[in-house]
């Protein structure tokens, strides 16, 4: 670790950090909160999948969707009007939207093979976007003057490392340069998430190995085919197995950093406290 106790880490002049964890336990709002107070380049992993690698991706679909209207295919055609997305660092719906679901394209579903292929953009993405992370510290430090840096990964980053390989190059490249920090929800938040997910399902990375177990065994289990196949009730089936399928990959993770809990995630109000909690995970470590 680049912190070797949590006196280290408080004296330190430029704190690196890099959060990681369910989504919904808390990463976001504590990178929100320290951007807010002025001294931490917040980077968004989502935000930049987003934004630089899957932007061409986004707009072309939605360009796909407005060919379909003859209003909107006269305008495009002719270089009258301009289609793009608009993320932002608290929506991301363009990029779950172009992820989409499998199943009945009446019901917004989309073909088995074209769900992959979105699913395998994302993966090669999410590496770029975490490659990228140490590069982004000398762009925080070099160009805006941030001293301190945190990383805001999405949920889904234990799905494209290998933390039981001491040489998997998104790992080393992490800890080389930040401290990693697992959130740990428990099992009242895994609840609470899948009744979260429950209400408002939205599409999300996964192992191609877990979605093709997943897909066969929701197919045989419902008796429906790729046409019938309900979108948002299969992503629904799919949350709660995820959950469970990436709880011991971020164990796998955490030996490389420190862990906190959700509920000490939730006491944190300042960066004052932010700093308390991460020098004292690096001590009980």
């Amino acid at each position: 670790m680049i912190y070797q106790t949590g006196k280290d880490y408080l004296a330190a002049s430029a704190k690196r950090v890099l959060l990681y964890g369910m989504s919904g336990l808390g990463k976001t709002h504590l990178a929100t909160m320290l951007r807010d107070r002025g001294a931490w380049f917040h980077y968004s992993v989502d935000y930049r999948i987003g934004t630089r690698y899957m932007n061409e991706h986004i707009a072309d679909n939605f360009k796909r969707e407005a060919m379909k209207v003859p209003l909107l295919r006269e305008l495009l055609m002719t270089d009258s009007v301009y289609i793009a997305s608009n993320i932002t660092f608290h929506n991301l719906a363009p990029l779950s939207t172009y992820l989409g679901k499998p199943g009945d394209p009446a019901k917004g579903g989309l073909p088995f093979a074209e769900y992959m292929l979105r699913q395998r953009q994302h993966a090669e993405a999410e590496v770029a976007a975490m490659l990228d992370t140490a590069h982004f510290i000398d762009r925080a430090t070099g160009i805006y003057g941030y001293p301190h840096f945190v990383c805001d990964t999405s949920g889904s980053i234990c799905e494209v490392v290998t933390p039981e390989d001491p040489s998997d190059p998104v790992m080393r490249q992490l800890s080389d340069t930040l401290l990693l920090v697992w959130i740990k929800g428990s099992d009242d938040h895994t609840a609470e998430l899948v009744r979260r997910f429950d209400r408002a399902p939205k599409p999300m990375y996964y192992q191609p190995e877990f979605l093709h177990a997943a897909w066969e065994d929701y197919r045989a289990t419902h008796s429906v085919t790729e046409e019938t196949c309900d979108p948002d009730h299969f992503v629904r089936w799919t949350y709660a197995r995820a959950l469970a399928h990436r709880q011991p990959r971020y164990a796998a993770m955490a030996r490389w950093g420190v862990t906190v809990t959700a509920e000490e995630v939730a006491e944190v109000q300042s960066a004052e406290d932010f700093d308390r909690l991460i020098a004292m995970a690096i001590d009980r470590r």
